[in-house]
């Protein structure tokens, strides 16, 4: 197809394309654009409420002797190294399950794994403070079958609270990475796996060395999405410790600790805005070394 000519009729499409456009790039600069670059600015200032005054790195130097900030920090690392891979190992394993054309009934429990990220936050929340409460169901059954002698307190014990954030993450967030799982497998080739099978190749050696790899950039891409998801927790904390991350801070992450000095705390907006950019700077550093363990090596 001959290239058309710089002209009249050129121009007219250039100018055109620009102007359907350019109510999304307004909205993306007002919404999205200017607060990235606004909260930058914001970071390099103290003071309490409006009363900021230019402090350079000050803000940067304080985190290394916040004690809450460590604090939050902690516990959002430690959140991400034991929550993220339970998850998206459980959700490949769901997902191999229910991906067997044997199955009976598959349909209804691909509906019923998906169906807790779907649903009410603030229901989940009630939901869990009733079973994990001291006289709640969880602890019942365990009593009853011998593994506990005690009731546990789950939202007051500083090592449980811990537990019950992780087990929350787990049952609402497994099902929603195990779709993405079950559509890549779906699109194998079943004459892969039944040749393998046909050569004698057991069950777990076809999983590790066929299944996994042919999936690499679905689990790159569900763990980096995981990664910023957990980087960024906030709602099960918040609603789980009605806003305090207690018991003692044991659960306070990162974005909770923001929205403290944002809003529950005299407004720091300066030094909240660093603590964001500390998740940014995490982010960006934890998805380079995925990127980076993913890479294909000749």
């Amino acid at each position: 197809m001959a290239a058309v000519k710089r002209g009249g009729l050129s121009r007219y499409y250039d100018v055109n394309g620009w102007l359907f456009v350019a109510p999304a790039l307004a909205l993306i600069s007002v919404f999205m654009l200017y607060p990235i670059v606004r909260s930058l600015i914001l970071s390099l200032y103290s003071g309490r409420g409006m009363m900021m005054k230019f402090n350079g790195l000050g803000n940067i130097t304080r985190l290394f002797n916040d004690p809450t900030f460590l604090k939050a920090l902690s516990n959002t690392m430690t959140f991400f190294v034991i929550q993220v891979p339970i998850m998206l190992v459980l959700a490949l394993l769901l997902a191999v399950a229910l991906n067997n054309p044997k199955l009976r009934f598959s349909g209804l429990y691909r509906t019923l794994i998906f169906l807790p990220c779907v649903s009410s936050l603030v229901a989940y929340s009630i939901l869990f403070k009733s079973m994990f409460a001291v006289d709640g169901v969880i602890n019942n059954t365990l009593m009853l079958m011998g593994v506990l002698s005690s009731p546990i307190n789950w939202i007051s014990d500083p090592f449980w609270a811990k537990v019950l954030i992780i087990i929350a993450l787990i049952w609402r967030w497994t099902g929603y990475n195990m779709i993405f799982y079950l559509a890549a497998l779906q699109n194998i080739d079943r004459s892969i796996d039944e040749a393998a099978r046909i050569d004698g190749v057991p069950a777990h050696r076809r999983f590790l060395h066929l299944t996994v790899p042919m999936l690499k950039p679905v689990i790159l891409f569900t763990t980096v999405t995981s990664t910023i998801g957990t980087l960024q927790l906030f709602d099960e904390v918040y609603t789980l410790t009605e806003g305090t991350g207690g018991p003692a801070n044991a659960t306070l992450t990162l974005s909770l600790y923001i929205y403290n000095l944002t809003f529950k705390f005299m407004p720091n907006f300066g030094y909240a805005a660093t603590v964001s950019y500390v998740i940014v700077v995490m982010v960006a550093l934890l998805s380079m070394v995925q990127f980076f363990a993913a890479k294909e090596r000749p």
